[in-house]
């Protein structure tokens, strides 16, 4: 029996605990996913209390309620941060085998030093002894950041931001690189009933365009393109319930952007996948000229449970897993962007599981001659469980060259995300022992140990461009 997340927990063999401390332990992180507000990093946001930086999340929400909790003490209101971290560590001792229970243990003993664990009954002692450490002021976005070995973080940021955060942040010389990541979710979304004012006044107004047609479309959408591309931009994401295909005639995309952005008519079924199908081929063709990584996420239905978004807002924890995908639009669109010769370096995730042996075999029909062109992106949200991970893994593995992986990135809200990166390299280090433990891979530390730095470091460096 292994003690309660020793030196060597999620690591089942000897072989497994070399490669991790060995070779992967150490290593910088990269992370390409996340959505800490750049504003929070430029400004070196300080932190007050633990309630801020474990409660304040969608994940431990959903765990709250689940538990039982009432709202006030999960969103706030005027309950006091030390209460509603109570109904949190209560919440939590009874959540063996979340995840969130391992990711709030690894921040608590490797950013504060805190080997208690976490419970109703302890809560008062571990709040006082983290509570020392966010007294002098110095638990701050940048000293934490710095604190995680982090090399480089992406935020996520829309086409009419005006970045000025990350021009600051870069002109103070902050030694973590903060790169900004273009998010034409928005733009996209044209059943959305906002989507006309946000066209004409936020992406159309920005980029100094007055949008009518889908020509004018594409134009704003470049102008912001070729600006991030000047920011240090270096990948855009794209999230959907699914990702659909469907071509259409340009007339036919000039009367749907004319009738829905003059509100002149809602778009049917068919005409949001003709619009968006021309938007995303549009897209690819522009991220593959500059070299740029089209990051797509899929299966996944947002803020569902209408009451409580309406009083909450969006991103509240109401997002659910969608199982409309059968990968056919997918394909179709990289085929699509394969025969233009404008097939840009793609990432591809879905929050249902089941889609990821589907994912990995489309890809492994369009790879390039370019190395790891194509990825199988890694778990996320509800997937990142050793479960999770190990499926993904042995997808990556079984469909693809694991040797090509670009690691793992956490979707992060706030500068403590750090520690998962570690969970994440346990698990691959574990996995890659044990094939060596069955016989499937020899015992060959010097060939692994190039293998996990690759997945855990060079590999991202380089698709990325950092």
């Amino acid at each position: 029996m292994k003690r309660f997340m020793d030196e060597d927990f999620l690591l089942h063999s000897e072989f497994a605990e070399d490669l991790y401390h060995e070779y992967a332990e150490k290593l910088p992180i990269l992370d390409y996913h996340t959505h800490i507000p750049v504003r929070d990093i430029a400004e070196n946001r300080v932190y007050h209390n633990l309630t801020e930086v474990l409660v304040d999340n969608p994940v431990a929400r959903r765990l709250m309620r689940a538990n039982g909790v009432k709202e006030r003490f999960i969103t706030g209101g005027e309950a006091p941060a030390r209460e509603r971290f109570q109904y949190f560590a209560e919440s939590l001792a009874r959540a063996a085998g979340n995840p969130l229970y391992t990711w709030v243990h690894l921040v608590l003993k490797r950013v504060f030093d805190c080997h208690y664990v976490l419970s109703g009954e302890t809560a008062d002692d571990v709040w006082s002894v983290c509570s020392e450490k966010f007294a002098d002021g110095t638990m701050t976005v940048r000293s934490l950041l710095e604190q995680g070995n982090v090399e480089a973080v992406f935020t996520a940021d829309h086409p009419e931001d005006n970045l000025k955060w990350h021009r600051q942040i870069r002109e103070q010389g902050f030694p973590v690189k903060v790169l900004p990541v273009f998010h034409p979710d928005a733009a996209l979304d044209i059943a959305n009933p906002e989507w006309g004012n946000y066209m004409l006044y936020d992406l159309g107004q920005t980029a100094g365009v007055e949008i009518s047609t889908m020509t004018e479309v594409r134009e704003a959408l470049a102008k912001r393109i070729a600006y991030f591309d000047s920011m240090g931009c270096r990948t855009a994401d794209h999230a959907f319930p699914r990702i659909v295909y469907r071509e259409a005639e340009e007339y036919e995309l000039d009367d749907i952007v004319g009738r829905v952005i003059n509100s002149k008519g809602a778009p049917t079924q068919e005409e949001v996948e003709k619009y968006q199908t021309a938007v995303l081929r549009f897209l690819g063709k522009k991220y593959a000229e500059r070299g740029w990584v089209m990051q797509l996420h899929y299966g996944i239905l947002r803020d569902m449970n209408s009451k409580m978004a309406a009083g909450l807002g969006s991103g509240a924890g109401f997002d659910c897993i969608s199982a409309s995908s059968d990968g056919e639009g997918l394909a179709l669109l990289l085929d699509l962007l394969s025969r233009e010769e404008a097939l840009p370096k793609t990432v591809v995730s879905s929050m249902n599981p089941s889609d990821q042996v589907v994912i990995g075999s489309i890809l492994g029909a369009f790879q390039t001659e370019d190395e790891g062109h194509l990825q199988l992106g890694p778990s996320w949200w509800i997937n990142q469980t050793p479960l999770g991970i190990r499926a993904q893994l042995g997808y990556m593995a079984s469909l693809g060259i694991i040797g090509t992986a670009i690691g793992f990135s956490t979707d992060a809200r706030s500068a403590l995300f750090w520690p998962r990166h570690e969970y994440y390299r346990r698990i691959l280090c574990d996995v890659l022992a044990s094939l060596v433990e069955e016989g499937l891979y020899p015992s060959d530390k010097d060939a692994l140990g190039r293998l996990i730095r690759d997945v855990c470091y060079e590999n991202t460096k380089k698709y990325f461009g950092i």
